[in-house]
């Protein structure tokens, strides 16, 4: 479960996807599958969660990872290059940036 504390010094990557309503649910298909498959079982993975908009042309993506090296790790797998080719046929953008937990309540 994520956990969104103040003290977390780990990577914490918000990655927003921007897609139509129509492939909204192709795209999750595609999340869902990837996070089960293989990001959850990287080193240095600790959790994500999927959020979706109400009109279903924005997803996002909150994960943590315990050092910043582990989440680039695993962006440049040979697998997770597949899946991201994957994830751009089904969007028109979207873009992981990586930040520092501040505050929480």
């Amino acid at each position: 479960m994520t956990q969104i504390d103040p003290a977390f010094t780990g990577q914490t990557v918000i990655t927003t996807f921007e897609m139509t309503p129509g492939t909204c649910a192709d795209l999750l298909e595609e999340l869902q599958a990837a996070l089960e498959d293989f990001i959850r079982h990287q080193p240095g993975f600790i959790s994500a969660s999927l959020h979706v908009n109400d009109a279903q042309t924005r997803v996002a993506n909150y994960s943590q990872w315990r050092r910043r090296e582990d989440f680039q790790a695993m962006l440049r797998a040979p697998e997770m290059r597949e899946r991201t080719r994957r994830f751009a046929s089904l969007c028109r953008s979207f873009e992981p940036v990586m930040y520092d937990v501040v505050a929480a309540c």
